[in-house]
């Protein structure tokens, strides 16, 4: 583990710490005077809750989702499961019943204490479970799967009937007291399952989800000291519990803006690994077949010059690889990356390049491999086909509008009829890649200017 992994953790542990030190001394003001464990009869509010609670635990089952497709690992699937089976379970048997005025039966509300328990089970099994489904059809059988357990647990509290303990009595019983112990023991091994995969792994959802299951630990804590027998009261209990899915909301969509920047440096990687596929081992190979030629005889005066240009142009694509490779894996800040590029580009004195950037417009990760790829591909046109000998390069705003310009003096074309190269195609695609829209201006003999406006 590195420092800032370590760092991480340490402040992990220290927010938990604290969170867990604040929950418990409210919970123990909350035993210690009984008269603060007080609730509230809400239905209204009780019924806003429930519907909120719902709809966060959709939203964070869909987002686990799409990290699942992204990622197809089965810690997303088994969190896909937990989260869908939490909202599946609040909206049939909690939300529908207090729609219709028909109010939650006996049956209904063991039913949704059970599935509950089994969404919270199966969020705290996910830490411990690694590995990928090599098939993205996990997806839907963890759907049908939550359909089967729901229908499964109001079959299961149909059949039993009036043998469950009644919740409307006034009495509290054990089983529900049992219920809610079971699940604040699930969600305290959520809690550890969660922090010890973070301090293995260093993957920033782990520590929101850490911090969820503590306010879901403590939430059901206090349903277990302040019992809710009625559909219409409202506790300390709820409030946690949606503070919880609050806190989801938030580690899940950063979790899925990670993976999406992920997927974008695994790709260009790819790339430019094709590249120099492409290119330095094209060179390398002209390389070694001048040697060999050496070697067999053949004029060095000749041979010699042919050498020592492909070994010049073999150096310069290491160096392009080399520089694409850093700023891809976000190991070079942006601005000098490119700033680098172009002074390599222009090392042979070919091409006279000014690179101008507005340090107050801000790139996101994807923009940043986007434009850097585009702004190479410009400046790479220019050396190939425009016969210029000098070009502009500007990143800024123009009217509230985020700006890329490639201008050059060159011999410039006319655009209606010469048709896009490939390197304009490939400029266009990386464009609408993040949203944005390029634009070609040419005239023969006045050079070109490409400009590309980014995403709002």
């Amino acid at each position: 583990m590195g420092r800032p992994e370590r760092d991480a953790y340490q402040a992990l542990l220290w927010g938990e710490t604290l969170l867990l030190a604040l929950l418990g001394a409210a919970l123990a003001l909350f035993l210690a005077h009984p008269s603060l464990r007080t609730t509230a009869e809400l239905p209204e509010l009780r019924l806003v809750f429930d519907t909120s609670i719902v709809l966060a635990a959709a939203l964070v089952a869909v987002l686990a989702g799409i990290r699942f497709t992204l990622e197809a690992q089965r810690r997303e699937l088994l969190l896909l499961a937990g989260f869908a089976t939490a909202a599946a379970g609040g909206f049939t048997f909690s939300v529908v019943p207090a729609f219709d005025g028909s109010g939650v039966g006996r049956e209904t509300a063991w039913a949704a204490l059970a599935a509950g328990l089994a969404a919270t089970a199966l969020i705290a099994a996910a830490p411990f479970i690694r590995g990928r489904v090599r098939s993205r059809a996990g997806l839907w059988t963890a759907l049908f799967g939550v359909g089967f357990l729901l229908t499964g647990l109001w079959l299961g509290c149909a059949a039993l009937g009036d043998s469950l303990p009644s919740l409307s009595s006034g009495d509290v019983p054990m089983l529900f007291v049992w219920t809610g112990a079971a699940e604040a023991l699930l969600s305290l091994i959520a809690v550890v399952g969660f922090g010890v995969r973070f301090r293995a792994v260093g993957e920033d959802l782990d520590r929101w989800l850490a911090l969820a299951s503590t306010l879901g630990l403590f939430a059901a804590l206090h349903f277990m000291f302040t019992p809710i027998l009625s559909d219409g009261l409202v506790s300390q209990g709820d409030f946690l519990r949606l503070l919880s899915y609050g806190v989801l909301l938030a580690g899940v969509w950063r979790a899925i803006r990670f993976a999406e920047f992920g997927r974008a440096v695994a790709e260009e990687r790819a790339r430019v690994a094709r590249e120099i596929h492409d290119g330095l081992a094209q060179y390398l190979f002209a390389i070694s077949t001048h040697l060999q030629m050496l070697e067999h005889g053949a004029p060095a005066q000749k041979t010699l010059p042919r050498l020592k240009e492909a070994a010049s142009a073999a150096q310069q694509e290491a160096r392009f690889a080399v520089l694409a490779l850093s700023s891809a894996s976000g190991n070079a800040p942006f601005g000098a990356a490119l700033r680098r590029y172009v002074e390599f580009l222009t090392a042979d004195g070919a091409l006279d390049v000014e690179l101008e950037i507005d340090e107050a417009v801000e790139l996101a990760p994807d923009e940043q491999i986007e434009v850097f790829r585009i702004v190479q591909e410009g400046l790479a046109n220019v050396r190939k086909h425009a016969r210029a000998g000098r070009a502009w390069v500007t990143i800024g705003d123009r009217d509230g509008s985020r700006l890329v310009r490639i201008r050059d003096d060159g011999a410039g074309f006319v655009a209606e009829s010469d048709g896009a190269g490939q390197g304009l195609n490939n400029m266009q695609a990386r464009s609408a890649s993040i949203g944005g829209g390029l634009r070609v201006s040419s005239r023969p003999g006045l050079g070109t200017a490409v400009e590309v406006t980014l995403r709002t």
